[in-house]
């Protein structure tokens, strides 16, 4: 498995949530969608006060994990096929910790050392709330189990001081909105047809001697006209 599909962006969704505006995290960086800052080279604090419909979100979100962090997966597994629930489970680590091409883990995994891979894997358990997540990415990775079932969170407002209002917490079914955004990044592009060559230019035809001109010039072919008999 080389692609992004709708059931992997869904389980990485399952770990994060959305909020349509930005807002500051913990550490009072600006985030906006899905875990988005302006470090991944798309400035978010243009979205302040500016929530954005739904589907803006995902998209940005969508085209930085296909764009940015997929092929870095890739890579970092070059050499070794990835089932759908390995890309997922290596896909969502990466999306989280930036990390996957120093981890150890994927080292160990592809050397064969099954076992110390799965050990590696939790030792980025860093801050202690992101352990159940890292051990669902475990899980997927390794035993291909997956958590799931269709929809993600979505916050749907901000607080004064742009902090998430963590009540206003609602489940939305982000599946269908996923696959469209999917089907439309995978569409071939649309083929212009080449244009027509030019069409001949006729030669324009000679310029024709004015009425006086043509009077003269007929006048001077008789006279030479009588000259040759």
């Amino acid at each position: 498995m080389r692609t992004l599909t709708t059931r992997i962006a869904l389980e990485i969704a399952h770990h994060e949530a959305v909020i349509r505006q930005a807002y500051k995290d913990s550490v009072d960086v600006w985030t906006w969608s899905v875990g988005i800052t302006s470090a991944s080279g798309h400035n978010v604090e243009r979205y302040v006060d500016n929530p954005q419909p739904i589907m803006r979100c995902l998209e940005v979100w969508i085209w930085l994990m296909q764009e940015k962090y997929l092929p870095a997966v890739l890579k970092a597994f070059e050499g070794h096929e990835l089932t759908e629930a390995q890309l997922a489970g290596a896909l969502s680590f990466h999306w989280n910790t930036g990390a996957i091409g120093r981890a150890s883990w994927v080292k160990k995994w592809k050397a064969g050392d099954i076992a110390e891979a799965r050990k590696s894997f939790m030792d980025w358990r860093k801050p202690k709330e992101i352990i159940p997540r890292r051990e669902s990415e475990r899980d997927l990775f390794f035993d291909g189990v997956w958590q799931n079932k269709g929809a993600m969170t979505e916050y749907t407002r901000v607080t004064p001081s742009h902090r998430p209002d963590w009540g206003s917490a609602k489940r939305v079914d982000a599946s269908a909105a996923i696959s469209a955004i999917l089907r439309k990044a995978e569409a071939p592009k649309e083929v212009q047809p080449a244009p027509a060559p030019p069409k001949p230019v006729a030669p324009a035809p000679a310029p024709q001697p004015s009425g006086l001109m043509a009077a003269i010039m007929a006048i001077i072919a008789a006279l030479f006209g009588r000259k040759a008999k």
